[in-house]
């Protein structure tokens, strides 16, 4: 166990990297969607600006951004792309935590090579594992292994029989079976296929404890475990798509200024747009506020608690929600515009796909209110829920 320490700070620059990439994710962007997958061109270039590596812990030579710093790199690309950003959060997400909870043997090949490892899976539906003789035997079939196309190794939840115990493995993609069946309304360059292993052996340094909260490298940040690092991914994806829709809705509605009948002179358009923007960066501050106390209480050695576990899911549910609120107000406002291909409808889809995101969905939302209302004492939340 790595000692105590404060959070790793890298400053502004892989942000702005993130921020300087914007023009090449741009113009590979239709291309990318066509082909269900990134194009080699921003994968290479994520690679070489550094934000592959951004949650690797620092010893193995990561960034270890902290999260406010994670937030602002994974915003950028969102705001560029919604595909990229949602590519670059979850592969980086899941080389962080195999770089910081895996054992030395799997950690000393796994990061042995000039590029940072990419990794891929699903933490929602477990699979099945049997305690073999220096490991275990994995089997399950997996939906939705987000950006499973890009990674060279798979990160999947699984059950231990006899103990029933959650653990993560992390399995070669040459392990797995992929299904192909990236048939989706958006996100669609994500490659996030279905994907399915029967039998496979993951020696026991491969794996970790589903609810691992102190790390084997690194420092503060993985003090969140998994699931608050996955809450803190797509809450940054969100800030980026949320401020792309209304910044596109600006330029289009500035475009056609002027003319009669447009919506630059609606007052009702005036006052949409008003309440369009505030509830957007309401949303927007619940999440830095949650995330700058959370900050606060990893640099001083502890752990969240219950409230703050809380209010990091509450932020995120209502960000993904009020994001997909701007998202059918831009696109109304769009007209014929929004209805042809083109950034309006892109992002329109791409929310709608996101927002079908468990971590987003509404039994997360009640079991909040039920904490937030006192009517939870001595429980603790688990995953995505509250037990005693």
């Amino acid at each position: 166990m790595t000692e105590t320490r404060p959070l790793h700070r890298a400053g502004p620059a892989l942000a702005q990297r993130a921020r300087d990439l914007r023009p090449l994710i741009e113009g590979e962007a239709g291309q990318a969607e066509a082909q269900g997958r990134l194009t080699a061109h921003v994968v290479d270039a994520l690679h070489e600006a550094g934000i592959c590596g951004m949650w690797v812990p620092a010893p193995l030579g990561g960034g270890e951004l902290s999260p406010k710093e994670l937030l602002a790199v994974i915003e950028a690309l969102s705001y560029a792309d919604p595909s990229t950003g949602w590519v670059a959060m979850i592969t980086t997400l899941e080389n962080g935590a195999a770089g910081a909870y895996l054992g030395d043997e799997a950690v000393e090949r796994i990061f042995k090579g000039p590029r940072m490892p990419l990794f891929a899976g699903q933490g929602t539906r477990p699979g099945s594992a049997v305690r073999e003789r220096g490991g275990y035997r994995l089997t399950g079939r997996w939906s939705f292994g987000s950006g499973m196309l890009h990674a060279q190794y798979t990160h999947s939840l699984a059950i231990v029989e006899d103990t029933g115990e959650p653990r993560m493995f992390v399995t070669p993609v040459e392990d797995i079976t992929m299904l192909g069946n990236w048939d989706v309304l958006g996100l669609r360059a994500t490659g996030s296929i279905d994907y399915a292993i029967d039998g496979a052996f993951v020696p026991e340094s491969y794996t970790h404890p589903f609810a691992q909260f102190e790390p084997l490298r690194g420092g503060a940040l993985y003090r969140l475990g998994l699931l608050d690092q996955a809450l803190l991914c797509h809450s940054g994806w969100a800030l980026g798509v949320g401020r792309r829709l209304l910044d596109e809705l600006i330029g289009h509605v500035g475009a056609r200024a002027g003319r009669p009948g447009q919506l630059a002179g609606s007052d009702a358009f005036h006052t949409g747009f008003a309440r369009a923007e505030a509830a957007f960066r309401a949303a927007a501050a619940l999440v830095h506020q949650t995330w700058d106390d959370a900050e606060r209480v990893l640099d001083s050695g502890g752990h969240l608690d219950v409230r703050q576990d809380t209010l990091v899911r509450l932020a995120l549910n209502h960000i993904t929600s009020t994001v997909a609120e701007t998202a059918r107000f831009v696109h109304a406002s769009g007209g014929t515009t929004a209805l042809r291909e083109g950034p309006i409808q892109r992002l329109f889809r791409d929310v709608h796909a996101g927002m079908a995101h468990i971590t987003s969905g509404p039994a997360v939302l009640a079991e909040c209110g039920r904490e937030l209302a006192g009517l939870a004492p001595g429980h603790a939340w688990v995953a995505l829920g509250l037990e005693p």
